[in-house]
């Protein structure tokens, strides 16, 4: 777990521009949280995180080229130490239950994202002012 004096360095990847910015802007606001990159399919996240070496990186899973939780299996080897959390709109149990397998040590349904997300960040992130 880090600390709250740290700056948690994350990738937003998502292929909805409109969802990405929303996400990007509500997490920028926070101190604790420095958007480092940004991804739009499971390729380009991947490359990315092992370009930036991110703390966290918020996952979408339903992505062009590959999909999400392929991409976090590939990303948990190349960047073994960065949290991957999914942030999808899919909350069929067997999805989730992948996603938790390949990699991710959180998940949160896009709908409830705005009551959800803060709080689900709180064990890899420390405290968080909400």
């Amino acid at each position: 777990m880090r600390s709250s004096v740290a700056t948690v360095r994350t990738l937003v990847v998502d292929d909805y521009e409109p969802f990405r910015r929303f996400l990007c802007d509500a997490l920028q606001a926070k101190a604790e949280l420095q958007i480092i990159g940004e991804a739009s399919d499971g390729l380009q996240a991947v490359r990315k995180a092992e370009e930036l070496q991110p703390d966290l990186i918020l996952l979408n899973i339903g992505l062009p080229t590959i999909d999400g939780i392929e991409g976090a299996h590939r990303v948990s080897r190349l960047v073994p130490s960065a949290t991957i959390l999914f942030i999808s709109q899919n909350n069929d149990a067997d999805v989730v239950a992948a996603a938790l397998n390949n990699g991710a040590k959180g998940y949160v349904c896009k709908q409830k994202v705005r009551t959800e997300l803060l709080p689900a960040l709180k064990p890899f992130c420390g405290e968080i002012t909400l």
